[in-house]
């Protein structure tokens, strides 16, 4: 953890983190790789959560044995975006408690903020269209497919500071509800990697991930920036 007294940049993660959708992402993806014979555990959902779906879906019908074609991999993908988008039609994602208060005052210090997430730019929109967000709320929006590697690779964290200006990954939070979350935090050389007890991974497998420190919520991260 940096000993620096100030955060220039904070990467937060979408789904689970400062977005509550209920976890649709995860059974949308579910039913599509059932779709295409894999019977994959529970334990093997969560250890694709905040990846790449393209790659969530290869890696879970692989864990059954099946070996899939690119081809296979895009039936796949459109099958679970499908799925998703009804789900979402269905049940609209809805802010975090207290995120949007939260962007404002780390923009208030100067801290710029910035989303980055598994989910491809459609996706992406969809959800921030729901949630009404925007370059008012946001500085940056990093989506899987703007860079070449999803978590955890730090790709994504990279890329917003790249867009910020941001040069010193110590002065960059990394912020997310995952053990990938985590993981592309710990990458990146973040100055600071705080998991977020909000999704679906518990704070112990968080912590154990390598987290600095572990909330309750996003709304809680002023208390652990330095």
């Amino acid at each position: 953890m940096t000993n620096s007294s100030a955060i220039e940049l904070v990467a937060f993660d979408i789904a689970g983190t400062t977005v509550q959708e209920g976890g649709q992402v995860y059974v949308a993806l579910e039913e599509a790789v059932r779709a295409l014979g894999a019977e994959p555990t529970a334990e093997q959902i969560e250890s694709w959560m905040g990846a790449d779906k393209r790659a969530a879906i290869r890696g879970l019908l692989a864990a059954s044995g099946i070996q899939a074609d690119p081809e296979l991999i895009e039936a796949g993908f459109a099958d679970f975006r499908s799925r998703l988008d009804t789900a979402y039609v269905q049940n609209p994602p809805t802010p975090m408690p207290g995120v949007v208060q939260l962007f404002s005052a780390l923009r208030d210090r100067g801290v710029k903020v910035a989303l980055t997430t598994g989910f491809d730019r459609p996706v992406v929109e969809q959800v921030l269209a729901a949630v009404g967000w925007d370059g008012s709320t946001l500085d940056a929006v990093v989506c899987v497919d703007d860079v070449d590697a999803g978590r955890p690779s730090p790709a994504m964290i990279q890329r917003a500071m790249q867009l910020l200006g941001v040069a010193d990954p110590t002065l960059v939070a990394a912020v997310g509800d995952t053990v990938r979350d985590i993981g592309a935090g710990r990458a990146a050389g973040a100055g600071l990697v705080v998991g977020v007890r909000s999704g679906e991974t518990d704070g112990k497998t968080l912590s154990d991930a390598g987290a600095d420190a572990v909330i309750d919520s996003v709304a809680d991260l002023l208390g652990v920036l330095p």
